[in-house]
């Protein structure tokens, strides 16, 4: 109940940091299509069970193998970017790659 609640008061937080620096102006609601408040809703629902996933990990787990697997989502941004984004893959970020899986395997392996 603690972290709903904390995640309502971080929503709140957000919406009146954007409604300060007038991030609404312009802003219609009426703008947006049927898919659009689908993909909307359903990125909520994704990043709540994303959350979820990720506290039921911790409390199952370490944290720092958790952590560390967790942090393989940018590895999966960078091929993705790659794949879908036409993004050009640089040696750095290939390096990186390569190095955060490591990194990952070498915390997570006993």
């Amino acid at each position: 109940m603690a972290t709903a609640i904390r995640s309502i008061i971080m929503a709140v937080f957000l919406v009146l940091v954007a409604l300060f620096l007038k991030k609404f102006q312009g802003f219609n609601v009426n703008s947006f299509s049927n898919r659009d408040w689908l993909l909307i809703i359903l990125a909520g629902v994704a990043g709540a069970l994303s959350w979820l996933f990720y506290f039921a990990a911790l409390k199952a787990g370490l944290a720092t193998k958790v952590a560390a697997i967790d942090r393989l989502s940018l590895v999966f941004v960078i091929i993705f970017a790659a794949l879908f984004l036409g993004e050009k893959l640089g040696w750095k970020a290939v390096v990186g790659a390569i190095m955060m899986v490591a990194g990952a395997v070498m915390i997570t392996i006993k």
